[in-house]
């Protein structure tokens, strides 16, 4: 085994502080990319130089990250480290920036994210609350598919989000509950179910059931949608059922029907915003919103 002195290791100690955001992302699309032609052509720089940035990378770590011989490259185990961290090191820098460009404009504003019909109808109230309590900010509210709200809060473009969970994924995200709501199944008017005044989760054992896009799916996990009008026009085609929150009763299209589904989990309407967020104005929007629910 090679001693410190070798691997560059006392001369570089501590060395991981001094990475470059701009190393880490030319490593990273290598990573993807397998390949130091195609990785090059993507950053737009040449190879010779990609393959001087992973040899740099690889004295400072004090390991090889990279298995040569071929034309495809393979990881060695501390290239995938570096490569997951590269990612969230990046993902963070991007966040920080979006943070820091916001908490510098003139006028404080907040971005909530938000999808269409997914409030339990308390987003009006909630927004009312905001604009009388003592110091409001402008709240943008950014209407978007179900998936990217978790990004979006990850990525520093939001702020806050509107979350239900399940499905939703919360590590890195501190939360409020809103409402605890019961499930409705959401069938075709012409299903052999839409007779029944309730239904049990075994009632639709076999029945392939859509999921939003980017969340886990049930065990008989149907097509994958982005928002509400794609979910009706599935179910209503006979293409599979839907599990939705109580509150979307009144959006549903009148050749659906919703019929409460006993015995299932309830679902939670959150509101999210990142664990790490030291927001003052986050802050007292999160605490109105907990006033109002409490009221």
């Amino acid at each position: 085994m090679g001693s410190q002195a070798e691997f560059g290791i006392d001369r570089y100690r501590g060395g991981m502080d001094r990475l470059e955001t701009r190393e880490l992302a030319h490593f990273l699309a290598l990573a993807e990319e397998l390949h130091f032609g195609r990785a090059a052509r993507r950053l737009g720089i040449s190879q010779p130089a990609l393959s001087r940035t992973v040899a740099r990378l690889e004295r400072r770590v004090g390991a090889p990250l990279l298995l040569r011989g071929g034309r495809e490259q393979a990881l060695t185990g501390a290239g995938r480290v570096l490569a997951r961290e590269a990612a969230a090191v990046l993902a963070a820098a991007d966040a920080a920036l979006h943070r820091t460009r916001r908490a510098g404009q003139h006028e404080p504003r907040l971005v909530l994210a938000v999808k269409p019909g997914g409030d339990g109808g308390l987003l009006p109230a909630l927004l009312a609350a905001h604009r009388a309590g003592p110091d409001p900010v402008r709240v943008d509210v950014l209407l978007c598919d179900p998936a990217e709200r978790v990004r979006l809060l990850h990525d520093g473009t939001a702020d806050l989000a509107l979350l239900h969970h399940p499905p939703h994924d919360l590590t890195g995200l501190d939360t409020e509950l809103l409402l605890t709501e019961n499930q409705l199944a959401v069938l075709p008017r012409t299903h052999p179910l839409a007779d029944r005044p309730r239904l049990r989760p075994a009632d639709l054992a076999g029945e392939p059931t859509v999921r939003w896009q980017g969340t886990s799916g049930p065990d008989r996990a149907g097509p994958e949608v982005r928002d509400l009008t794609q979910l009706q026009q599935l179910v209503a085609l006979g293409q599979a059922v839907a599990v939705l929150p109580e509150s979307v009763r009144g959006q549903l299209r009148a050749d659906l029907c919703g019929i409460p589904l006993l015995g299932a989990a309830p679902t939670a309407l959150l509101l999210a915003w990142p664990e790490h967020s030291t927001s003052p104005v986050t802050a007292a929007f999160v605490r109105t919103a907990a006033a109002l629910v409490a009221a």
